[in-house]
C-alpha cells in the first residue's frame, strides 16, 4: 500500500499531491489489473496541449465495468466518495469524486465523457487504442495520445463555450492542431467515439474540407448542457422534458433538497436545524440572483424547440 508521502513542513502542496496521486492511482489500477489512463492535468501540460497551470485534482478514466473494483481499491487506501447532488434526469453521471483526509487534492474517476455518444464501454475501448505511457512522479502512467488529448480537452471546453477560459483553450487547441496537422486523427477519434456532433464547431475550423459533410445531430443531453449555463437551468429544462409522472418528484427534490445537495457544495456544511435553514436560504438567494441568466438560458432553449419564437428584448 502506498502511504501518504511526507513533505517538507509536514503537508503536501496541491501540485505535489496531484503528481504523486497519479502514481498512487496507477499503482492501484495495476495491482487490480484495471486499464486506466489519466486525462487533462499535468500530462496535458507535458504534452503541450495546455499552457502551464497547476491542477487541483487527479483525473483518471476507467471502463464502466471497472468502476466499482477501482472504487473499492481506493476505499482500501482511505479514499472516500464525496457527496454529489443527484443529477438523474438532468445529465448522465460521468464521474465519481473521492477525497482523502491526508491529501489536499481529490480524485475524479471518470467512466464516460460528455459529448461522446457511443456506449461508454465501446468509447473507452476506442480511446484506449490511442493511449501511451508517460512518466509522472517516477511512475509510468497511461495518458491519451496527443490527438485523443485534443478531443478530450476540446469536448471539455465545448461544454461551456460561453466562458472566456473555454475560448482560450479552444483557440490554443486549434492552433496546435493546425500546426501539427492533427485534424484527420482528431476527426477519426471523434467518429470512433460518436463525438462528431459535439465536436463539429471545432472540427469545421481545423478541417475546412469537412464543412459540407453531413453531420449527426447532437443528443438532447448535449444540447441541454449547452443551454444550461446556470445549474438551475439544467433542472428546469429536465423538468420540462420529464414524463408527467416524474415531475412531482423532481419538484419536491428541488424545493426540499436532500443533505447530499448541501454536502456536494461544502463537505463541512452545518446540518443542524439552524444550519440547514441558513443553507436553504442561501440556495434561494443564489437562485434569485441567477434568475436573469436562467431566463436567458430558457429563452434559448425555447427558441431551439420553436424556431419561430421571437427573441426577447
Amino acid at each position: 500500500m502506498m502511504e501518504v508521502p511526507a513533505a517538507e513542513g509536514g503537508q503536501l502542496s496541491i501540485g505535489e499531491s496531484v503528481l504523486l496521486g497519479h502514481a498512487l492511482v496507477a499503482r492501484v489500477a495495476e495491482s487490480l489489473g484495471i486499464r486506466a489512463f489519466f486525462i487533462k492535468g499535468p500530462a496535458s501540460v507535458i504534452q503541450g496541449l495546455r499552457l502551464p497551470k497547476v491542477s487541483v485534482d487527479v483525473d483518471v478514466f476507467v471502463a464502466p465495468a471497472d468502476l466499482e473494483p477501482m472504487l473499492a481499491g481506493l476505499h482500501q487506501r482511505g479514499w472516500r466518495e464525496r457527496a454529489a447532488e443527484e443529477t438523474a434526469g438532468v445529465f448522465y453521471k460521468h464521474s465519481v469524486t473521492l477525497n482523502h483526509p491526508s491529501w489536499p487534492c481529490h480524485i475524479d474517476l471518470h467512466f464516460r465523457f460528455p459529448g461522446m455518444e457511443r456506449d461508454p464501454a465501446g468509447a473507452f475501448d476506442a480511446m484506449w487504442a490511442h493511449t501511451q505511457v508517460l512518466e509522472i512522479a517516477g511512475w509510468g502512467v497511461r495518458v491519451p495520445s496527443k490527438e485523443l488529448g485534443v478531443v478530450l480537452l476540446a469536448l471539455h471546453a465545448l461544454r461551456a463555450p460561453h466562458l472566456h477560459i473555454s475560448q482560450q483553450e479552444l483557440h490554443f487547441l486549434k492552433d496546435l492542431a493546425a500546426r501539427e496537422a492533427l485534424g484527420p486523427a482528431v476527426h477519426e477519434i471523434s467518429a470512433a467515439t460518436d463525438a462528431l456532433a459535439a465536436m463539429r464547431p471545432f472540427l469545421v475550423e481545423i478541417l475546412p474540407g469537412h464543412a459540407a459533410a453531413e453531420w449527426p445531430s447532437a443528443s438532447a443531453e448535449w444540447r441541454n448542457r449547452l443551454f444550461s449555463r446556470e445549474p438551475g437551468s439544467a433542472r428546469i429544462i429536465a423538468l420540462l422534458q420529464a414524463p408527467l409522472r416524474d415531475k412531482p418528484r423532481m419538484v419536491r427534490a428541488a424545493l426540499l433538497p436532500a443533505d447530499t445537495v448541501y454536502l456536494s457544495q461544502d463537505p463541512y456544511v452545518d446540518l443542524s436545524p439552524k444550519g440547514r435553514l441558513r443553507a436553504y436560504a442561501a440556495r434561494w438567494v443564489r437562485f434569485l440572483r441567477a434568475s436573469p441568466r436562467l431566463a436567458r438560458d430558457l429563452a434559448a432553449y425555447g427558441r431551439s424547440i420553436y424556431p419561430g419564437c421571437p427573441r426577447g428584448g
